[in-house]
């Protein structure tokens, strides 16, 4: 097993709600390979904020922040992000809860993100047969619009919440609006941080789906979730026309820097 690494400015934020015990492995792989690992446990009902507090009671690398009513992920990655920012870390690797997300990838990530800190780390997800086909399916329309909403920005994949932010860049778009606050928190911290000129680095990640008898909890409602996405995307589609003539300058001048 690789040695844990440790960083004063690069932390793991996991936000979770209701995961059953497959929080408790997610923690313990991510702690494997990284220190500090934040948990924010979006009002919980499962018991998971006694256990995971159990846990960082003898894990000086592990914190849990507890919210007293579920707000949506994007709202806790914001707790996570504005405690990050009191502490002076820059940057935070955002993993889900429930085992999807590679932990043993972290150190990969984090390494691309310290050595441009400037940009964004997006994993682009490499599904196995577990993935459900209506989610893979689903998900290239998110992608098109990204691109189309990004002018073709390098969005590898707008939905896979595997990723390395700039702290202080995405503090300051999530406090200057009241959207992704929940599930459209991913594909709207992509684009909008490409508008501000923070541009991605794509890495090969898998993901696992688990079914119910391995410990898979899902909270992805079709009709639910795919009404936000849709109402994302017009708002997205809007904010991308009138930023168009200044996305069309700065695409001319990256190509033109190009060798």
């Amino acid at each position: 097993m690789s040695a844990i690494r440790a960083s004063s400015t690069h932390l793991v934020l996991i936000p979770s709600y209701n995961p059953g015990e497959k929080v408790d492995e997610t923690v313990r792989a991510a702690r494997a390979h990284w220190s500090p690992v934040w948990v924010v446990v979006d009002g919980s009902t499962d018991g998971s904020a006694a256990r995971l507090q159990a846990m960082a009671k003898t894990d000086p690398g592990l914190r849990v922040i507890v919210l007293p009513r579920n707000r949506g992920k994007g709202a806790a990655v914001l707790a996570g992000l504005d405690e990050a920012a009191a502490l002076g870390f820059t940057h935070v690797l955002t993993m889900d809860s429930d085992g999807q997300h590679p932990a043993q990838l972290i150190d990969t990530f984090m390494r691309a993100s310290q050595a441009a800190p400037e940009r964004m780390v997006l994993g682009k997800p490499v599904f196995d047969k577990s993935a459900p086909c209506l989610r893979v399916q689903g998900r290239r329309v998110s992608n098109f619009w990204a691109r189309v909403e990004t002018l073709g920005a390098g969005i590898g994949d707008s939905l896979y919440g595997f990723r390395v932010y700039p702290v202080d860049a995405l503090r300051t778009l999530m406090h200057r609006q009241r959207w992704m606050r929940r599930f459209d928190f991913d594909p709207e911290a992509a684009v909008r941080l490409c508008w501000a000129g923070i541009t991605p680095i794509n890495i090969d990640a898998p993901v696992r789906y688990f079914a119910q008898g391995e410990g898979g909890v899902s909270h992805f409602n079709y009709v639910r979730d795919n009404a936000l996405l849709s109402w994302m995307h017009g708002r997205l589609l809007f904010g991308f026309l009138w930023r168009l003539p200044l996305l069309v300058v700065r695409r001319m001048r990256q190509r033109a820097d190009l060798p």
